[in-house]
């Protein structure tokens, strides 16, 4: 993929920017953290040179001025929330994000529960934290919450959460996963600040949507494609151009919520420091764009994937049609349609033409190679096989493994382990692969071309099992599925 964006420039013009905002406040600043700190692959899809631990590696310029609080609503816990992306509970997150923070030499200085009603399960976590050694605080409902100001400015609003002992001038405040209250913990601690006589401020660091560049650039159109499940719509903040004649991009949310954050600063501070959600914002994306059309055609190629994912949530009865016809709508502003992803088109051509479930991967140089269902393999097992030999220099009709090594493993699937598919998955594929390499060298040189499957575009005629999408999600690959079971196919 053709690089857009200039990764070394951001990370130093962003903690620069922090620095700067620091400096304002003087004594104290609560950054609020949208999206995610690490595995950020959407930013690096959209923004091609952009690190998915870009932000992570900011944060490790600034680990002496820095602690990070992790925030987890009480709610989350109780229906045992799921990060889509990894499938681990929230709370599993709150454990694995702490870890990654602690290794990267972060200072993690606690957990705050929002949302807080007395819930067991978040009682027992709240005692496991602290098992650990980790301080817990605890943040409640406050009734009306967000438009009774009165009632949130006051002992028994903000005055009744616990007020969270930090230590350093840059307090990063995340979480794992959106509705987790990161804004109100900030809010909170500004007050519980004002009231110690601590001169603290607030600001929201998320990458997108980009607020310099247009409304309708494919790069904001990307970030409401992935976040059309949320109904987020990115906007034209009036605040803004209000204040200071200038044009930027926000979203509803923020937009919504500002007059409510300017009463809720009146009654802390008297006056408010911001005259509009793109000033509260200290993003610098937009600056680092260096190839513009690279970001638009990488991002128009984002779009399509997110209607494939809405399109396979909605079969499997986890998206709505609404979401569904949301993307479809951005596709239509970006002018795109699924048939430009090359690999989608072959994928499909191939499908029709053999009649069969297909698969079609496009590679680093532009080739794109196809596969097809066979007696011995699925569509997506015999894509990873064609691929090796491809970019290993193999010839295309070497079988890298035997059918005699295959025919054991499918006795064992369907006569042993009751199974009722014989055809090899992706993962037993490449285990297979791996004995074949200790003894044959086509084998070997196949097996070590896996990490330049990287960023490879992936389409299937029909959607994968679970393993399957596993291993290419292992393999750093982007994977897109027709919205089609195959139990209901009639091939």
């Amino acid at each position: 993929m053709k690089i857009g964006f200039d990764n070394d420039r951001y990370l130093k013009m962003q903690s620069e920017h922090i620095k700067e905002r620091i400096a304002k406040f003087g004594d104290k600043l609560y950054l609020e953290f949208g999206g995610k700190l690490f595995d950020d692959f959407h930013a690096s899809r959209v923004l091609p040179g952009f690190a998915p631990d870009s932000k992570l590696r900011m944060l490790m310029q600034l680990s002496d001025y820095a602690e990070i609080v992790i925030v987890i609503s009480a709610a989350d816990i109780e229906k045992n929330k799921i990060r889509g992306d990894l499938g681990i509970t929230y709370d599993v997150d709150v454990l694995r994000l702490r870890d990654e923070f602690q290794g990267r030499g972060l200072y993690v200085g606690s957990v705050v529960i929002t949302h807080y009603a007395g819930q067991h399960s978040a009682e027992q976590f709240k005692a496991k934290l602290e098992k650990k050694g980790i301080k817990v605080y605890l943040h409640y409902t406050i009734e009306g919450y967000p438009s009774n100001v009165p009632l949130i400015v006051s002992k028994d609003g903000y005055g009744k959460n616990d007020y969270i002992e930090t230590s350093r001038p840059l307090v990063v405040v995340t979480a794992p996963g959106p509705g987790s209250g990161k804004m109100a913990t900030c809010l909170s601690q500004l007050y519980h600040e004002n009231l110690r006589g601590t001169k603290a401020g607030y600001a929201k660091f998320e990458t997108f949507p980009i607020w310099n560049i247009p409304l309708k650039h494919p790069i904001n159109l990307a970030y409401e494609a992935a976040t059309a499940d949320l109904n987020d719509v990115n906007m034209i903040d009036p605040f803004h151009l209000e204040a200071y004649g200038e044009t930027t991009v926000n979203y509803n949310r923020d937009i919504e919520i500002f007059p409510v954050l300017n009463a809720i600063f009146e009654g802390i501070y008297g006056e408010n420091p911001y005259k509009s959600p793109t000033d509260m914002g200290v993003n610098m994306a937009g600056n680092c764009i260096i190839d513009d059309e690279a970001c638009c055609e990488a991002s128009r190629m984002e779009i399509i994937r997110r209607y494939y994912a809405s399109l396979n949530r909605m079969v499997r009865d986890g998206a709505s049609e609404t979401e569904v016809y949301k993307i479809e709508l951005l596709m239509k502003q970006a002018k795109i349609a699924t048939e430009d992803r090359r690999v989608t088109a072959a994928a499909r051509e191939r499908a029709e033409e053999l009649g069969v479930p297909t698969a079609a991967i496009e590679l680093a140089d532009g080739r794109i190679i196809t596969s097809k269902t066979s007696d011995f393999l699925g569509a997506s097992a015999a894509l990873l096989l064609n691929a090796l030999k491809y970019l290993a220099g193999v010839e295309h009709d070497t079988k890298l493994i035997k059918p005699e090594a295959i025919e054991p493993i499918q006795n064992l699937k369907v006569r042993y382990l009751g199974g009722k598919n014989p055809r090899l998955h992706t993962d037993e594929v490449l285990i297979a692969l791996s004995l074949e390499a200790c003894h044959d060298d086509n084998a070997r040189r196949s097996l070590e071309q896996l990490p330049n499957l990287r960023g490879c575009q992936v389409h299937t005629s029909v959607m994968l099992s679970e393993v399957d999408i596993k291993i290419y999600k292992k393999l750093g690959v982007d994977l897109t599925s027709e919205p089609v079971q195959t139990a209901r196919k009639k091939y």
